[in-house]
């Protein structure tokens, strides 16, 4: 039984040296992850889709090929469980978005990142719960429920890509995908205590909404390691004509000393508020040490403000209402009494601001992007808080997001990562820092966020790996479960 436990959390490397050795098959691995799942499900509700059958025919499928270096090469995910988040169609397959007016929808068409995944010989095992249209920070819904969190039951593993996030956590799978519009990949990301990418905007094709040429979304891979990033990545990047912001040269996969180059010299903007956020203490304290490391790597770090206001945050909040009101307005006239008041909010904000009024928040997003590329220049990348304040309460009636400054004047919103999608083609990542000290919130992740020039996920992943070298998270497992 331990060593099934164990296995539940090998990293895409050591999976695929046990398939290569014949020490396992890829129906062994999905043989894992259900088993996993079934004795964490009932807990977290990190599912709301388990294609047992499916997962486990594609696994006999797959293991009647060679297990060849040659084969993992053409299919560098091959046998590998995945997850994917229950906004992202997969043709054919249940898809609610979270929300009791799709209870009964079926995707009719492939994501590409579905596509590229099953083409590197991924197994998809699941989708995972959202909040309704991943409107949220906590995931929780009228359809599905709430998921929690691995580290404290109590607490809400983040949203919108909740579900996502617990089930790495967890170790129900190696890989999640996750959609990141506002921090959907990043805040579960930090608040489970695994590592998550928001790319370079179309790195990572982006097919799955209904228009394509939205500016605030990416898809992005959650693991345990940036190595199991860097697996995701190379594996689903473009360019794709089916995203026609994707025009991106493709990356390269690192070499074993690239990092060590790529780390020393560059310079790194510290800030722990971001000029306006207020920020637990114990939070800023892991930033701080984590940017240590990273000057200890090599890198020269200094402290910077990068001046961002509340009223940048209010921005990205009203980008968003336009989002749902043109995308899922149409609901409320027959669906209004099954839909989350908060989703209603957006869309009713939404549809009382004039064309002309949208038009100017792209001067505005312009002024963000012209302060954010002033640090870049200076700096090749810059180090914050994933979030400002330790997780929260698991369901939506406990917890309501807050994002206006008190009296303090101080911004008290529990993400700092809605901006970074103001600046759309910058990489930001968020990885894991350490834990909460004794106290109301002890033993919880900490994320530590990086972004970095747009294109460069190659410096900000190789960042990354130092601080994960040091906090150890990839050998974390949450306890109890």
């Amino acid at each position: 039984m331990a060593e099934t436990a164990q296995r539940s959390f090998l990293s895409v490397a050591d999976q695929r040296t046990l398939l290569l050795t014949g020490s396992l098959s890829p129906r062994d691995l999905v043989i894992t992850a259900l088993n996993r799942i079934d004795a964490v499900q009932p807990v977290l509700n990190c599912f709301v889709e388990v294609w047992r059958d499916e997962a486990l025919s594609r696994a006999a499928d797959l293991g009647r090929q060679p297990m060849t270096a040659e084969v993992f090469l053409e299919q560098p995910l091959l046998g590998i469980p995945v997850a994917i988040k229950d906004t992202t169609p997969w043709d054919g397959h249940p898809i609610t978005y979270g929300s009791v007016t799709h209870r009964d929808h079926l995707a009719a068409r492939s994501a590409h990142v579905v596509d590229a995944l099953m083409a590197a010989g991924a197994i998809i095992v699941g989708s995972t719960n959202t909040p309704e249209f991943a409107h949220a920070s906590i995931t929780d819904n009228a359809l599905w429920g709430a998921t929690r969190n691995p580290w404290n039951l109590e607490r809400s593993p983040g949203g919108s890509s909740g579900g996502s996030g617990a089930a790495v956590s967890s170790g129900c799978v190696t890989l999640a995908e996750g959609s990141d519009m506002g921090g959907s990949v990043r805040i579960p990301a930090a608040w489970c205590g695994v590592v998550g990418l928001k790319p370079s905007l179309g790195r990572i094709p982006m097919d799955a909404l209904p228009g394509l040429w939205d500016t605030l979304s990416h898809h992005g891979p959650m693991a345990r390691s940036v190595d199991d990033i860097w697996e995701f990545l190379l594996a689903t990047q473009g360019p794709s004509r089916r995203d026609p912001m994707s025009v991106l040269t493709a990356l390269r996969r690192p070499t074993e000393h690239d990092d060590d180059r790529v780390v020393a010299g560059l310079r790194v903007a510290l800030s722990t508020d971001l000029g306006c956020w207020a920020v637990d203490t114990e939070i800023a304290a892991t930033v701080h040490r984590a940017a240590g490391e990273l000057a200890q790597a090599g890198a020269h770090v200094e402290i910077v403000d990068p001046g961002f206001t509340a009223g940048d945050q209010h921005l990205w909040i009203a980008m968003w209402s336009v989002f749902m009101a043109a995308n899922y307005g149409h609901l409320l006239e027959n669906h209004q009494h099954e839909m989350d008041s908060d989703v209603i909010g957006l869309i009713e904000a939404g549809n009382r601001m004039s064309a002309r009024e949208y038009k100017r928040l792209e001067l505005r997003r312009t002024e963000v992007w012209q302060r954010v590329m002033r640090v870049l220049d200076d700096y090749d990348v810059i180090v914050c808080p994933t979030m400002a304040q330790a997780p929260k309460p698991a369901t939506k009636v406990e917890e309501r997001r807050r994002t206006a400054p008190l009296a303090d004047g101080r911004l008290h919103a529990d993400d700092m990562t809605s901006v970074w999608n103001l600046v759309a083609p910058c990489p930001a990542i968020s990885v894991p820092g350490g834990r909460f000290g004794p106290g109301p919130h002890q033993g919880l992740p900490i994320g530590v966020q990086i972004i970095g020039r747009p294109g460069r996920e190659d410096q900000i992943l190789a960042l990354a790996r130092v601080i994960e070298t040091w906090s150890g998270s990839p050998k974390w497992q949450p306890t109890g479960l």
